[in-house]
């Protein structure tokens, strides 16, 4: 079976929160209905990781046939993870704690960040300003040369 992975960055805050809901919703209908197999990697850090979990839970039960896995990626065991365990297994699918070890917990977000945007076939972010953690993923991304989509530009990026 072929995975295709699909990785998330966003700002903390979204200027437009519904519009980029429905693109996004429309995108990952597309996926969800052309490949074979999907896994979205997600992080649990602000407003647009939020609103990427709510749509890729209502894209699977729309639309999924078994071929869609949400997973969360965390930076190190946060104790809002290990104090609410079940809480989060029943609402991802899966759950991961990223491999690093010993970093910062600053500096572990940002390894994290590599760490999914490596994994990826596609990132599709929310970036709408020059800086912050999800810019600095994106660009790490683009270094790499993954296929980026910008849901704040509406437009597809390959660099």
């Amino acid at each position: 079976m072929e995975i295709y992975t699909v990785t998330f960055f966003g700002h903390r805050e979204l200027s437009d929160p519904f519009i980029i809901e429905d693109r996004l919703e429309q995108l990952l209908h597309q996926l969800i209905h052309t490949k074979e197999y999907v896994e979205f990697l997600v992080g649990r850090d602000g407003e647009f990781d939020q609103l990427v979990s709510s749509v890729i839970r209502r894209c699977k039960e729309k639309y999924a046939c078994g071929n869609v896995m949400h997973i969360l990626v965390l930076p190190y065991e946060r104790a809002e993870y290990r104090d609410n365990k079940d809480s989060f297994e029943s609402y991802y699918d899966e759950i991961e704690i990223y491999p690093g070890e010993g970093a910062y917990f600053k500096s572990a977000i940002e390894q994290r960040n590599h760490y999914m945007a490596e994994r990826a076939d596609l990132i599709i972010c929310c970036i709408e300003h020059e800086s912050g953690g999800a810019y600095a993923a994106v660009k790490y991304a683009e270094k790499i040369g993954k296929k980026i989509i910008n849901l704040c530009n509406e437009f597809e990026q390959n660099r």
